[in-house]
């Protein structure tokens, strides 16, 4: 894959952390936005470093952290729902584990997981609920897991081709690979434009669309199979938006914004986020 050609979007402040201007370059070929310039590989853990990161933490501590971890307890059954129709009951592999517990939910369910989680805060509490990790991707042996997932952390990895070709390694022959990540061609993107929380520079390198998807895994021979909405992201995603654009969380509006996204997903089939199911050949 090569990524040339590339245009001038629009620029983005990093909200959460930092407070930097960054730009947002559109690749046509891919139809992706790519994160301009992207920190180094030493200075960008130092842009995950906020007590405010919500998925490296079970705080609790605020009305959105409240409503946050209320929504997370009926995706975990959703996702479970989704590992199973997928595959009989063997190895998942969850990438960007947070604090496990999606593996804890899939190892009650008789799943044999393993994890992998940067963040030492994270993998520290998911340690605590009995989740197994190993240190990185390269131990792991080849095509040893049933199902592979990603969970909003596709667009945080470095080296995109260089990822994607591991998990080609790493899944079995008729192994299903599953990968959540935000649409830049939402309703809420468009809506929210600049503010735009799904955005999330630079922690978030790469932006991506349902083309973008497609054509990264076909150049691994892997086969995207179905395409499915996130729809509680439209409400998650608005209310940081209307904190970034206003200074303080519009709940009313940013529900509005969230439930009128998803009615023009329904008619555009372009969601907040998707979740891609992925098939290796």
């Amino acid at each position: 894959m090569s990524f040339k050609n590339n245009i001038f979007f629009q620029k983005v402040r990093d909200y959460s952390v930092s407070k930097e201007i960054f730009e947002l370059h559109h690749n046509p070929e891919y139809d992706m936005l790519l994160t301009f310039p992207k920190p180094s590989l030493e200075k960008l853990p130092s842009y995950y470093e906020s007590d405010d990161y919500i998925s490296h933490t079970d705080g609790k501590r605020s009305l959105f952290e409240k409503l946050y971890h209320m929504i997370k307890n009926v995706a975990l059954k959703n996702k479970l729902k989704l590992i199973n129709a997928q595959s009989p009951k063997g190895r998942i592999l969850d990438i960007g584990a947070g604090t496990g517990d999606f593996l804890v939910v899939a190892k009650n369910d008789g799943w044999q997981i393993t994890g992998i989680e940067p963040s030492t805060k994270a993998k520290t509490i998911a340690l605590n609920k009995g989740v197994s990790f190993a240190e990185n991707l390269a131990v792991l042996e080849d095509q040893s897991f049933d199902v592979i997932t990603m969970w909003h952390v596709l667009e945080h990895v470095p080296n995109l081709e260089e990822y994607i070709s591991e998990l080609k390694r790493l899944i079995k022959p008729n192994g299903t690979i599953i990968i959540a990540v935000p649409n830049f061609k939402s309703f809420d993107a468009a809506f929210y434009g600049k503010y735009w929380a799904a955005f999330d520079v630079p922690r978030h390198l790469w932006h991506f669309s349902k083309t973008t998807i497609s054509k990264l895994f076909a150049e691994h021979e892997m086969n995207v199979t179905r395409v499915l909405p996130m729809k509680f992201d439209s409400f998650y995603v608005s209310l940081l938006s209307e904190k970034y654009k206003t200074g303080k969380m519009n709940f009313i509006r940013a529900f509005f914004v969230g439930w009128k996204s998803n009615l023009s997903g329904k008619r555009t089939k372009e969601y907040s986020s998707h979740i891609y199911i992925i098939k290796n050949q």
